[in-house]
């Protein structure tokens, strides 16, 4: 072995000194020795890209030994043979373990969790119950554990597939959209590069429209008498009259925020990621709507929802609870809340209002694409002298019972 090589005993014996100084073993490889009496192997090296000289450390002596130290300089030298920057190399290296680390680490109801938990900010925790407890029936028991970098489309289809053979479509459409935003949430932060499941809905088939429960437009003067004389509490009776004056979806309805009211200007904005169709909504707020509003203020004026929720008063009333009081007053199978809208719609074309107004306060898309490309109205102004007019017809229909958005007074049976 040449003088100039290292040897244990070499290494074992050498003494710091008030300067550190170096031992070198040849090719780069020295041990450099501290002060302090700290040791440390360095692979000295010109990098390929720019010919400067550059350190690199390959650990501490005597946790890694000379044999070692002496087989990092060959891979070392071995990589720079190929114009690869080992200390570039290395930190690839690094990163791609810790990324596997932490991948492993994303299980499929890890990530879910997460989602669910971003999401509550948004819905009901009533709501959220009821998404978490629909991923536990049908989802988790085969995912749950799985790496969300693993779950692949076909994965997800073969377990909602015996869905779709029981006929329950709309469980699977729910699924798919929940399954698919979990994927997406995963995507969106930076877990995966793309989201394998977007399109896993397009397999199945469409649950069939079905129309929503009404009833006839001479039918609202008895169900006006039935909402001011049914035993329903403040908040249930003045969220069932608020959609009917708004014709707002049940979960709009539901979902309405004192922030998203503007009482000066007295126009309702709803957020396009409340909406069905992904695009703010503008409300203009008749007189009525806006009574509405007073008799809520000393309920929920100091808390974020208009109609809070019972169980949580910092979130909002449930959306099947109108559904539920419509039920208790006897129009189980009659009417719905959505039905509320339908029974709207028809009244305002029995008027012969005008059809393009009706169906922008509806927030219905167009069906005709390219129409809708060209037609970006949304007929405010008209709206304005509609809805007023289907607000007074509600008033007018209560036939001297007081309704909450009336101006005769205010009439609650509490429950």
């Amino acid at each position: 072995m040449s003088k100039d090589k290292l040897t244990d005993s070499k290494l074992r014996t050498a003494k710091p000194e008030d300067k550190e100084y170096n031992l070198g073993d040849g090719d780069g490889l020295y041990l450099r020795i501290k002060p302090n009496g700290n040791k440390m192997w360095l692979f000295n090296y010109y990098r390929p890209d720019n010919k400067k000289r550059a350190n690199l450390s390959f650990g501490p002596y005597p946790d890694v030994t000379l044999a070692a130290a002496r087989e990092r300089r060959r891979q070392a030298r071995a990589l720079l043979s190929e114009n690869i920057d080992p200390q570039t190399y290395l930190q690839e290296q690094i990163a791609i373990t810790k990324a596997r680390d932490e991948a492993s680490s994303n299980t499929f109801v890890k990530i879910a969790r997460q989602w669910l938990d971003m999401k509550r900010h948004d819905v009901s925790e009533d709501y959220a119950e009821d998404t978490w407890r629909s991923l536990e029936m049908y989802i988790l028991p085969e995912l749950a554990n799985k790496t969300i970098d693993l779950i692949r489309a076909p994965m997800v289809i073969s377990l909602l597939r015996p869905l779709e053979a029981d006929g329950k479509l709309e469980t699977v459409r729910r699924l798919c959209q929940r399954v698919n935003e979990i994927m997406s949430y995963a995507v969106n932060h930076g877990l995966l590069d793309a989201n394998p499941c977007a399109d896993i809905r397009k397999v199945f088939k469409k649950p069939s429209k079905k129309h929503m429960p009404t009833i006839r437009p001479d039918e609202l003067p008895l169900l006006m008498a039935d909402i001011i004389n049914g035993r329903l509490d403040a908040t249930t009776r003045c969220q069932i009259e608020w959609s009917l004056h708004t014709l707002v979806r049940p979960n709009e309805s539901a979902g309405t925020r004192w922030d998203e009211i503007d009482l000066e200007s007295k126009i309702w904005t709803i957020p396009a990621e409340r909406m069905k169709m992904d695009r703010t909504h503008r409300i203009p707020l008749t007189k009525q709507a806006i009574a509405l509003l007073e008799r809520m203020k000393p309920i929920s004026g100091h808390r974020p929802h208009v109609f809070p929720s019972y169980r949580n008063p910092l979130g909002h009333i449930h959306e099947q609870t109108a559904n539920a009081a419509l039920k208790r007053l006897g129009y189980g199978g009659r009417l719905v809340a959505h039905g509320l809208r339908s029974l709207g719609s028809t009244t305002l074309n029995e008027q012969e209002f005008n059809p393009d107004v009706i169906e922008a306060a509806l927030s219905h898309a167009d069906d005709n694409e390219i129409r809708r490309a060209y037609n970006r109205s949304d007929y405010f102004e008209q709206r304005i002298k509609m809805m007023q007019w289907w607000s007074d017809h509600i008033e007018a229909a209560a036939q001297g019972w007081f309704s909450l958005g009336g101006s005769k007074g205010l009439k609650i049976v509490n429950s």
